[in-house]
């Protein structure tokens, strides 16, 4: 993998570093810097934006040309061909399963969706009122006292057998979660639906009524899932990763990385994205709004605009959008204000010349916040959507760090710039 080095010189009265160059498949070359500890320097780095913290053969993006690769398959294609299911195998496991495999795959997970019946019990110590997200926290958490029998990580079984939980269990939890909040009773998963149609059901279904699937929403559902469920060592990724180093159980890990997402930097856009559209209220005001926009001295922002890593147009807000338009449609919304001053602003933002030169091109979110909408999702279960999509995601990077050869424990250095050294001063003479 060493295709070349690189010279460093600190002090030019001692001799040059060597630096491996390493190349990947897909990717800039990288170069490692760990020779450099040898002469008790460190590098510096905020928010590790320059730094690649492992080797990885999961997902690949192309911020520059708008590419999104899981296992080397495109987002465009997997959200149009495959189902959530079939993605999750290909993250999991490196490959899109044949007929075969995926039947054993979907038979794996639906022997799994139920959860311990005990689990309703803890339930009852949240408050009603309580956010969905600090609910999942806690109760994914709590998954390693009620699954104790797979938490030997050494182990590939018991590695396979604690990812295939995670991904069954979550819409499970997910669902427990929504209908807690809003008092109504628990539904038990029902293993003749699809995946997307069994949160559905398990969110909007009721004892008492006959709950039918609608093939649009299922998969609208299921497609939010695939284009959500990695996108490589983002924050919540690197979270678990680094949670997962010190050999902690996969259960905590993953509950490590849904506090990460809760922060409304990371997961909670697609929120903010309906924020804005009910501050902005109505199409006449676009003008407005995107005015105050350009001005870097105003505190608002359009949400949903622009991507930290895509410099190009998202290839998952490709996808979204269509599904977007087609929920809209199945739900009869399409004329909707909200629906209308979205696409309005997506028009500025397409044709715009302040947003085409700042590449503020409409991302995932600007489209799936709308959708989740139209599905019926209130704003407090949309990170809970997106931590059920990503655990697959979570779980496969935390398998891949788990059973490589280097596995060791995370310890980023510092730079410190508090006081040096001084002298205990007793509590009288201070």
């Amino acid at each position: 993998m060493t295709t070349k080095t690189v010279q460093l010189t600190l002090d030019p009265n001692q001799e040059a570093i060597e630096l491996p160059v390493y190349s990947g498949t897909l990717g800039q070359d990288v170069i490692d810097i760990g020779p450099v500890a040898k002469a008790n320097t460190f590098t510096f780095d905020p928010g590790f934006t320059a730094t690649a913290s492992c080797e990885s053969k999961i997902t690949y993006i192309d911020g520059a040309n708008g590419v999104l690769l899981y296992r080397g398959y495109p987002i465009e294609q997997l959200a149009e061909k495959a189902d959530y299911l079939e993605v999750c195998h290909a993250l999991l496991y490196g490959d899109l399963p044949n007929a075969t495999e995926k039947q054993a795959f979907v038979d794996k997970i639906n022997n799994h969706t139920m959860v311990h019946e005990q689990i309703h019990n803890l339930f009852n110590g949240f408050r009603r009122d309580a956010h969905p997200m600090a609910i999942m926290v806690g109760v994914v958490g709590a998954l390693s006292s009620f699954y104790h029998d797979s938490l030997d990580i050494s182990r590939p079984e018991d590695r396979d057998i604690a990812a295939c939980r995670l991904v069954a269990k979550m819409p499970t939890l997910a669902a427990m979660c929504y209908k807690y909040s809003i008092g109504l009773p628990f539904l038990y998963p029902q293993n003749d639906l699809s995946y997307a149609e069994n949160f559905l059901y398990m969110t909007f279904g009721v004892p008492s009524e006959k709950w039918e699937p609608n093939p649009i929403l299922a998969r609208a559902m299921d497609r939010i899932f695939t284009l959500h469920a990695d996108h490589e060592q983002n924050a919540s990724t690197s979270t678990v990763r680094l949670a997962g180093s010190t050999g902690a159980n996969p259960f905590a890990c993953i509950s490590a990385g849904i506090a990460a997402l809760w922060g409304p930097a990371h997961g909670g856009a697609n929120e903010a994205v309906l924020k804005m559209l009910d501050e902005i209220g109505d199409v006449s005001r676009v003008g407005e709004y995107v005015k105050r926009a350009r001005d870097k001295d105003d505190p608002f922002r359009l949400m949903g605009f622009g991507h930290r890593v895509y410099k190009n147009y998202d290839p998952r807000a490709k996808v979204m959008r269509e599904t977007c338009h087609e929920v809209l449609e199945a739900v009869g919304a399409s004329d909707s204000p909200k629906f209308k001053l979205a696409m309005a602003l997506e028009k500025i933002a397409l044709e715009d010349e302040y947003f085409i030169e700042k590449k503020l091109y409409p991302n995932v979110d600007f489209y799936s916040g709308i959708t989740l909408s139209a599905l019926g999702i209130p704003t407090t279960m949309f990170t809970v959507i997106f931590a059920l999509a990503r655990t697959v995601g979570w779980i496969s990077h935390w398998k891949e760090m788990v059973s490589s050869p280097g596995f060791r424990i995370g310890r980023p250095r510092q730079l410190y710039t508090g006081p040096t050294q001084r002298d205990f001063v007793e509590l009288a003479d201070r």
